[in-house]
């Protein structure tokens, strides 16, 4: 059931969306050849503290899985999502996504960015490029009077005409007072179909796109998604508010 938020309610998801946009934010200069991710999981966390917030990801258990150890989800390359934070270093080449959710007074805000290391090749600059584009032409369709599957087709449609794959495991979703609320918003769908998008609804749109096949698969920790064939892959994320004067990215400075 989609639990459709007041005025004030969407306040106060834009109050932690915030905090979500300004620790991304961050990363901008802190990501750089050398730095250990649990050292990036450090700063965030201290961070969000520092708001009187709340990291969302820590402790929060999916089914089959243990609780997630960090505040943030840090994936490398073929890592998806989902990623744990470790003594791993950063190198020159690589891209990493991060993904970072926030409670705060009750209420989450969600978002992630796939960051280059230092110079990356030209094809996983195209990656991140195409990656970010589709969420912006996803944020376009999230409208009220639209249907959810336009979303979804979104991405799709850029994503597949730029020769990358699209995950269909792993998707969107409603956000709120919980971290995985309705609807589910898939990556892949026909246009003209879905549920209808209405004022009141806040949702976290994600692209999650690879260079290669979209199949993935789950590591023995039970938490980090990788594609299958070991190519690299980005995720970018953004909570929206579909309000009265428009549709709100709540999760950008």
């Amino acid at each position: 059931m989609v639990i459709f938020k007041t005025e004030k309610e969407i306040a106060k998801i834009r109050e932690a969306s915030r905090i979500v946009a300004e620790v991304l934010d961050d990363f901008r200069r802190l990501i750089e050849p050398g730095v250990m991710t649990i050292d990036l999981d450090r700063h965030a966390e201290k961070k969000i503290r520092s708001y009187g917030a709340v990291p969302t990801f820590k402790g929060y258990s999916l089914k089959g899985s243990p609780p997630y150890p960090a505040a943030t989800c840090i994936s490398i390359n073929e890592e998806v999502i989902h990623g744990i934070p470790s003594r791993r270093k950063l190198v020159e080449g690589d891209i990493v996504s991060i993904d970072c959710g926030v409670t705060y007074n009750g209420y989450i805000g969600d978002a992630a960015c796939t960051y280059p290391v230092g110079i990356i090749e030209p094809e996983k600059e195209n990656l991140l490029r195409t990656g970010r584009e589709c969420l912006e032409n996803a944020i376009k369709k999230a409208v009220a009077g639209k249907r959810l599957h336009d979303v979804s087709f979104a991405v799709q449609s850029l994503a597949e005409a730029n020769g990358y794959g699209v995950l269909r495991e792993y998707c969107g979703h409603g956000v709120g007072k919980y971290l995985h609320e309705d609807p589910p918003i898939p990556n892949t769908g026909v246009p003209g179909t879905g549920i209808p998008l209405k004022e009141g609804m806040t949702l976290a749109i994600e692209p999650m796109i690879t260079m290669g096949d979209h199949r993935v698969r789950i590591l023995s920790d039970n938490w980090t998604v990788v594609t299958i064939d070991g190519k690299p892959a980005a995720h970018f994320e953004h909570t929206v508010a579909i309000t009265k004067n428009g549709t709100e990215i709540l999760t950008k400075l």
